[in-house]
């Protein structure tokens, strides 16, 4: 039996930036993956609903975002449950749907410290082997330090957050999302985008 091995980077993606791609395309090569899957959540039990954009924009921004890197991938899985989505219920519906796939789950530094309050996280183990990602500032000590790869990939202040508060402002997110992406924002006029923004 041949074994895949598919990472997975989960999150809102509203919107998907650089800083998306640049982790995915580190964690592909240094783990030596077959592909990574962008999940884009459905409804996170740490957000509130309103406080995210539609599920089918989000699922065509990081379409466009991927748009000819063959091995990235947009899996909808998460989109597809009801109610709050949970990574332990998604990793064991996705292990029993496909035994043959070893998955890695890439989380960010400020996760590392937080494993052990994510729901049934013994439980989660048993599915997935987790990516974490090394940041300066953030410290890497976890209950769980022996069972997880950590990483070290260049380092690229964005947030989507950041991206959304720019466009509020009416400021130019240029080279901070994949073009497409940007020129997707100002069409659908996402997040406050105006006239005043295009072309910038």
């Amino acid at each position: 039996m041949i074994v895949r091995k598919i990472g997975i980077l989960g999150g809102t993606f509203d919107p998907p930036h650089i800083g998306h791609l640049l982790i995915a395309q580190e964690v592909l090569e240094q783990c030596k993956l077959d592909e990574i899957w962008f999940m884009p959540a459905n409804i996170p039990p740490h957000k509130k609903t309103d406080d995210v954009s539609s599920v089918n924009d989000r699922i065509k921004m990081v379409t466009k975002a991927i748009e000819g890197a063959e091995r990235f991938v947009v899996s909808t899985v998460e989109l597809e449950r009801k109610g709050p989505s949970y990574t332990v219920d998604t990793l064991k519906d996705l292990k029993i749907k496909l035994p043959d796939v070893d998955f890695y789950f890439i989380i960010g530094a400020d996760m590392i410290e937080q494993l052990h309050t994510w729901e049934r996280i013994d439980e989660l183990f048993e599915y997935v082997t987790f990516v974490g990602l090394q940041r300066p500032g953030y410290s890497q000590l976890s209950r769980y330090e022996g069972k997880m790869k950590l990483l070290t990939i260049p380092q690229v202040d964005i947030s989507s957050s950041c991206i959304r508060e720019r466009l509020k402002e009416g400021r130019s997110i240029r080279y901070l999302v994949p073009e497409a992406v940007r020129l997707f924002i100002e069409e659908r006029e996402l997040y406050g985008t105006s006239a005043s923004v295009r072309n910038r």
